[in-house]
């Protein structure tokens, strides 16, 4: 077995310049886990980004959401599809977003195209569900489309003579591919997806979501504010009030939280470890294996009935953080067929919660892997959210196509999906929350929203970037705009 990595060598918090609470720190997690851990879970990337107050009028004013329409989402590369989701040729999705409707369609080479899902005769929308077709034929006149956008047909030709067929091409968006996510940008210009996305993908390399599958998807509507209901899923430090039956396994205060540029950062939350809000008195290594196993949101049984990894005995002088890795860098071998020798306890236990700008949000490691995505609703006052869970294909074996998405409505709950185990129970607690925060930001007597300076960094970079795609200054309303 791989030493544990030296301590020596590795930085700690203090070195490093970040702030730290009470117990152990993620850092020292590393240094102590039963693998050396690669440079991306043990370089940190911290900056103090001020503490200017936001306005609650960002979460509740009609003008702040058109700002978003007109100058933010159309210049950002956004998750709208993975590469299961449309597998054949003549397979298509339908994205919408922000007011905004698009087809995205797989091309006989295996290419993806996308343009506008508009009919440029009376305006219709081309299709509304997704599906299989070599053309798209809008059901109110009979204009068609091939399925790369170019124009094909249309009825009573001699009456549109005026109309150059040549000029008839669907208005096309920019297409992105990366790790199984397709992504859009609907203004051309700007980074490519690549650099948009740094350092996200070298991160990824080495847990390779492009070998994954959607296994389940979920969507619900939620509400509150898609900027609200995102940034709740920011930082951890929430669970020691709403989830506290998640803290005799879950290092809530102990995660880190970095951010690199404008677009991407990250949640470190330790799992296995008790939270430092708790008195450990009489609390045994197994105490803390027990309690993960009765409440860990993806334990193995959400997906194969048949199997319980988690449930582990803790041999006399190991962790419980190294039991369980144990027992999941054998179980997920046996699954997949990869072999997880040097896969660190964290990769296979933590939740590795990185953030994309704007609303794009894939979990690290090798575990069963949630993908957040949030969208705004007709309102600020509502959204979508949803939650994917990946899967790696076992070695060998042909990709599948992924499962079709259940919508929940804004009066049903997330434990009316089943598939989402204690997951479920888990995000009912967070709504639990959430339509008061958008009541109390409408009846705020001050207008702002503070920030913590550490625990709420990543909030901190998401609102300052979408400053900038506005163009308004840090915080405000964006009355002036």
């Amino acid at each position: 077995m791989p030493s544990p990595g030296n301590t020596a060598e590795r930085p700690t918090p203090e070195s490093c310049g970040l702030p730290v609470s009470d117990g152990i720190s993620w850092l020292e997690l590393m240094a102590a886990d039963s693998r050396p851990a690669p440079d991306v879970l043990v370089t940190p990337s911290y900056q103090n980004r001020g503490s200017t107050p936001i306005s609650a009028a960002r979460y509740t004013s009609e003008h702040f959401a058109r700002l978003e329409r007109e100058r933010m989402w159309p210049r950002v590369w956004q998750f709208a599809a993975r590469e299961e989701d449309l597998p054949d040729p003549g397979d298509y999705v339908v994205y919408e977003n922000a007011g905004r409707s698009f087809l995205i369609s797989r091309q006989d080479d295996g290419s993806v195209r996308a343009m506008h899902n508009v009919c440029l005769h009376r305006g219709r929308k081309l299709r509304t569900e997704d599906g299989s077709a070599d053309r798209f034929v809008c059901p109110f006149h009979g204009f068609a489309w091939n399925k790369d956008g170019s124009f094909n047909h249309m009825p009573c030709k001699w009456d549109f003579q005026h109309l150059d067929e040549a000029k008839l091409s669907l208005p096309p968006v920019e297409v992105g591919r990366w790790g199984g996510y397709i992504f859009l940008r609907e203004e051309p210009g700007g980074p490519s997806l690549e650099e948009f996305l740094a350092p996200l993908p070298d991160h990824f390399k080495r847990w390779r979501h492009e070998e994954c599958v959607t296994v389940m998807w979920v969507s619900k509507e939620v509400p509150a504010n898609w900027k609200v209901t995102a940034e709740a899923f920011m930082e951890a430090w929430h669970t020691v009030v709403t989830h506290p039956q998640l803290l005799p396994f879950t290092g809530d205060c102990n995660s880190a939280y970095w951010t690199w540029g404008d677009h991407v950062n990250v949640n470190l939350v330790p799992f296995g470890t008790m939270s430092p809000h708790l008195d450990p008195s009489g609390k045994s290594e197994q105490w803390i294996v027990d309690q993960f196993v009765k409440y860990n949101g993806r334990s193995g049984d959400n997906y194969d009935a048949a199997a319980d990894p988690y449930a582990v005995s803790v041999p006399e002088g190991m962790t419980a953080r190294e039991a369980l890795g144990a027992r999941m860098r054998a179980a997920y071998t046996a699954q997949t067929g990869y072999d997880h020798e040097d896969a660190t306890d964290a990769e296979l236990l933590d939740a590795l919660v990185y953030n994309v700008f704007p609303n794009f949000a894939p979990w690290g490691g090798f575990m069963p892997n949630i993908v957040y995505r949030w969208r705004p609703g007709k309102t600020p006052d509502t959204c979508i959210m949803e939650v994917r869970i990946l899967m790696r294909v076992k070695k060998g074996e042909k990709h599948p196509r992924g499962v079709p998405m259940k919508f929940l409505r804004l009066d049903q709950k997330w434990t009316e999906a089943p598939e989402l185990g204690i997951l479920g129970d888990v995000f009912e607690q967070d709504m639990d929350n959430l339509p008061y925060v958008q009541e109390g930001l409408h009846a705020s007597k001050t207008g702002k929203v503070q920030l913590g300076n550490y625990q709420e960094i990543r909030i901190r970079q998401f609102q300052q970037t979408l400053d900038r795609y506005l163009g308004i200054a840090e915080g405000s309303d964006g009355a002036d705009a």
